[in-house]
C-alpha cells in the first residue's frame, strides 16, 4: 500500500504500477476517486511538464488543485529547534501541518542547491514534509530524485520495447550550466527494478554518480562503444557528484548525433525535457523517428494520475 510517493521504495511492484498506468491511460472514462478532494502543489523551482501534467491528472480524477509558488509564501526555517530571530518567518513543521488541513495530497518540487552534497542528499524539505504532513506527499522532483519522471519513462519503455531484455544506455551530454543528478539518479533507481534489462552508464571521467544509484550498472567512458547494440538511449546532463555541482566538461564530442545512433540497435532515444537542442541532442535525432521525448512528456500525465489514484484509494 502506497502512503507517499517519494521514491521507488514507496512502490510495492514497479511492473504492476507501470501496467496500472497503461491500463488507466487506455481507459477513456475517467475515475472520480478524487471528487471533493484537493491537491496542493508547492513549487520552489520552474516547471512546465510537471506542473501541467500533475494538474491535469488531478483534475481528471475530479480533484481541485491549488498551486503555490514558493516565492509567494513566507520564508521557511528548516533547522530543528531553531531560535527564529533572523529572516525566516515560518517554520517548515508549521507549514506542513497547516497545509495538511487544506489538502488531501501535497506535491512538492524543490531542486538541489548544488553547493553542499551532504545537505542536498538529505533531501530535508521533502523528508520533513513526509514526517510532519498529515496527508500523502508526492515528490515532484527533489534535490536527488524525480520519481514522477521515472515512472513516465518506464511507461514509455514498456509501450515501445520489442523484446523483454533490453540494453539501456544512460548517456551524459554537455550543458552550459550545472544541473542536478536527480533525473538520472531516479531513472537508474527505477530501471533496476525491472527484469532482465542491461544498463550501461557512459560519461566523461569525473562525472561518476553516487554509488548507491549505479550499483549493478556497467560504467563505460567510451561513449561510442557504450552505444553499440543499445535498444534505448536515455540522455541527460548532470554536474559532478565528486566535485559537487561543478561543470568539468562541455565537450561537444559528447552531443548525441545520428552517427552515434547508427551504432545502436535502432535504439529509441529519450530525454526528460527541457532540452538544449544541438548541445544535448542534434535536431536530426531529436526530430527523427527514433525519438520518444514527446511520448515521455505525454506519459507524465498518466504517471501522475496512477500515483494520485492509488494514494487517494488508500485513504
Amino acid at each position: 500500500m502506497m502512503h507517499n510517493f517519494y521514491s521507488v521504495k514507496d512502490v510495492q511492484s514497479v511492473p504492476d504500477l507501470v501496467q496500472a498506468a497503461i491500463s488507466l491511460k487506455n481507459n477513456t472514462s475517467d475515475s472520480q476517486v478524487g471528487a471533493g478532494k484537493t491537491a496542493v502543489l508547492l513549487f520552489f523551482n520552474p516547471s512546465l511538464r510537471t506542473r501541467l501534467s500533475t494538474q491535469k491528472a488531478a483534475q481528471s480524477l475530479g480533484m481541485h488543485v491549488i498551486t503555490l509558488n514558493a516565492s509567494e509564501a513566507w520564508k521557511w526555517e528548516m533547522t530543528p529547534n531553531a531560535i527564529m530571530n533572523a529572516d525566516k518567518a515560518e517554520h517548515i513543521i508549521d507549514a506542513a501541518k497547516v497545509i495538511s488541513q487544506y489538502a488531501d495530497v501535497i506535491g512538492i518540487r524543490a531542486f538541489a542547491s548544488l553547493e553542499n552534497a551532504a545537505k542536498d542528499y538529505e533531501d530535508q524539505l521533502l523528508q520533513t514534509f513526509i514526517q510532519y504532513a498529515e496527508v500523502p506527499v508526492v515528490n515532484l522532483e527533489s534535490s536527488i530524485l524525480h520519481p514522477c519522471q521515472s515512472l513516465a519513462d518506464l511507461i514509455t519503455i514498456a509501450e515501445h520495447q520489442t523484446k523483454s531484455k533490453n540494453k539501456i544506455v544512460v548517456s551524459w551530454a554537455p550543458h552550459p550550466k550545472a544541473l542536478p543528478q536527480a533525473v538520472t539518479n531516479s531513472f537508474l533507481e527505477w530501471i533496476t527494478h525491472t527484469t532482465d534489462n542491461e544498463v550501461t552508464i557512459t560519461h566523461p571521467p569525473g562525472y561518476e554518480l553516487a554509488e548507491r544509484f549505479t550499483a549493478g550498472c556497467k560504467i563505460q567512458h567510451d561513449q561510442a562503444k557504450a552505444f553499440e547494440e543499445a535498444d534505448f538511449v536515455y540522455v541527460k546532463n548532470w554536474s559532478s557528484y565528486k566535485d559537487y555541482g561543478k561543470v568539468l566538461s562541455t565537450a561537444p564530442s559528447w552531443t548525441i548525433d545520428q552517427q552515434l545512433m547508427d551504432r545502436t540497435n535502432q535504439a529509441k532515444i529519450m530525454h526528460c525535457l527541457p532540452i538544449r537542442r544541438n548541445v544535448i541532442i542534434t535536431d536530426e535525432v531529436l526530430d527523427g523517428p527514433q525519438s520518444l521525448v514527446y511520448k515521455q512528456a505525454e506519459n507524465r500525465t498518466h504517471a501522475a494520475k496512477v500515483v494520485l489514484k492509488q494514494l487517494l484509494a488508500n485513504g
